[in-house]
């Protein structure tokens, strides 16, 4: 571990353990969607005889120990640290994909995953580091300072048409719509769980930060993203395969929230020529591996298989 701390150990291994049960939720709450479409209206349809489903209900607290350990992590260490990590959970998602889902991500789709992850690491690895924040009223003046409002003004507008004007003409059948509600809502969360996540350390130590109003206001808005967040997921993991899910939301939420960060804290005024080219040929990697993972998704389903394969494996 070199000369890290010991809050950023701490909060490795929290981030750590939140992949493996983030990644794992995927596939246990997808199985459980398919156990309630096939005897109800699926979740992509507008159903929730999920909410009946043990299997769903065992993938959300999974889910929500992720979650938690997750929002511990960013409380104990920098977002630098923590956000990388989320590539785990892609990768076992996909994995687990195959084996329990049959899912069968295409060697293009392995590369695509890839790129994805190289992409994603390039961008992190060179992110500026976050400052220090001692008190949540630090960062209330940084989310109330006008560019950062601007940011989050345009996310809300973005995710209001998409879900009144593209979700019903295109979410069942372009992946970026749903996928991309959740990372816009995304990078405004995770700003909401560092104030918090530090407004709870603090009171730990001793310094109590719940009698500011915003502690309680940062709190609030936390909840109202996630089950925002939570209702376009599940509707996207039914309606797409998990495979390409996982890549494209963590590639999505990555960049998303690595800007939100750069726009909150303003760390980009400390980085050099040479730091913003290699962050902008990160970009130019993600972008080919969605690319890829696009063109390719259905390659790796039954369907695209040979007739020799796909006639060995058809099911009634």
């Amino acid at each position: 571990m070199g000369g890290m701390s010991s809050d950023n150990v701490h909060g490795l291994v929290l981030a750590l353990s939140s992949s493996v049960f983030i990644g794992s939720s995927f596939i246990i709450k997808k199985k459980g969607l398919m156990n309630a479409g096939a005897t109800g209206i699926r979740a992509g349809s507008g159903g929730y005889s999920y909410l009946k489903e043990p299997w769903w209900w065992a993938g959300m607290i999974s889910m929500i120990i992720g979650e938690v350990a997750n929002f511990a992590a960013y409380a104990y260490a920098p977002a630098i640290l923590v956000t990388p990590l989320g590539a785990l959970s892609m990768i076992i998602s996909a994995v687990l994909a195959h084996y329990f889902l049959d899912e069968r991500l295409h060697i293009f789709g392995v590369i695509g995953c890839a790129l994805c992850l190289v992409g994603s690491t390039t961008i992190v690895l060179h992110a500026p580091q976050e400052i220090q924040i001692k008190s949540v009223k630090e960062i209330w003046f940084f989310a109330t300072a006008p560019g950062f409002l601007v940011y989050a003004c345009i996310v809300l507008v973005v995710v209001g048409v998409l879900i009144y004007r593209y979700v019903p003409l295109y979410g069942a059948t372009h992946l970026v719509i749903y996928v991309g509600i959740c990372s816009l809502m995304g990078s405004l969360t995770v700003m909401c769980v560092k104030a918090v996540g530090i407004a709870m350390k603090l009171s730990f130590s001793g310094s109590n930060q719940f009698i500011y109003f915003q502690t309680w206001f940062f709190t609030v808005l936390l909840l109202g993203f996630i089950l925002l967040q939570l209702n376009y997921l599940n509707k996207a993991l039914d309606t797409f395969n998990t495979a390409v899910i996982s890549p494209v939301y963590y590639v999505m939420f990555t960049s998303l929230t690595i800007l939100a960060s750069m726009i909150m804290f303003k760390n980009w005024k400390h980085q050099n020529a040479s730091q913003i080219i290699t962050e902008l040929s990160g970009f130019v990697t993600i972008f080919s591996g969605t690319f890829l993972l696009h063109k390719t998704k259905d390659m790796g389903t039954p369907a695209a298989e040979s007739p020799k394969l796909s006639s060995s494996s058809t099911r009634s």
